[in-house]
């Protein structure tokens, strides 16, 4: 069974999902993909621990500090591609931000391949279940490009921005813009 709840943010209105024992998703309002993995129904619970754990962690995030991710017992749910490059945003620090071609890399790497293609890094990216926590905002094009945010590319610039990102390299392309990260 599948409950959710919601928090009010300063980038509006987030759904908070979880199984009995952990975080399953948490997704912005509005967003591509909002509750795309849970299998089953989701039935409205304010009244659980987890969420008020949850919530405490995005409190202090939006408060400027800097929650561990190991702080919420977390469990994304998607197959072993997608497990392998959320794990990798996992590792992305406060503040910094990678491309989906370093990720790529990293995946190809641990699969044991010659490569990865960086567009099927994007998909599994922009299916990420846990935005926010599960940091993918903090992924780029190779080129600075801010390529897309399932969340909506004012949001992604919002948490960079209250990050302490320097955006100084980092732009919104004016065309072809493709949503690939949530």
């Amino acid at each position: 069974m599948y409950y959710s709840t919601n928090y009010s943010s300063p980038v509006g209105t987030i759904t908070l999902a979880c199984n009995s024992d952990n975080l399953v998703g948490l997704w912005l309002e509005g967003q591509k993909y909002h509750g795309g993995t849970i299998p089953d129904e989701m039935i409205e619970n304010n009244d659980m621990p987890l969420f008020d754990a949850a919530k405490k962690w995005l409190d202090k995030y939006f408060a400027g500090e800097k929650p561990a991710i190991s702080d919420l017992p977390l469990s994304p749910i998607g197959g072993a591609f997608r497990m392998a490059v959320w794990d990798i945003l996992c590792e992305i620090p406060y503040g910094e931000y990678i491309t989906y071609g370093d990720i790529a890399k990293a995946v190809a790497v641990q699969m044991g391949k010659a490569s990865m293609s960086s567009q099927a890094v994007g998909g599994a990216v922009g299916h990420n279940p846990i935005s926010i926590i599960i940091p993918c905002h903090r992924v780029v094009g190779a080129n600075g490009s801010l390529t897309g945010y399932a969340g909506g590319i004012n949001k992604k610039i919002k948490l960079l921005e209250h990050e302490g990102v320097d955006m100084s390299p980092l732009f919104v392309p004016t065309k072809g813009a493709v949503v690939c990260s949530s």
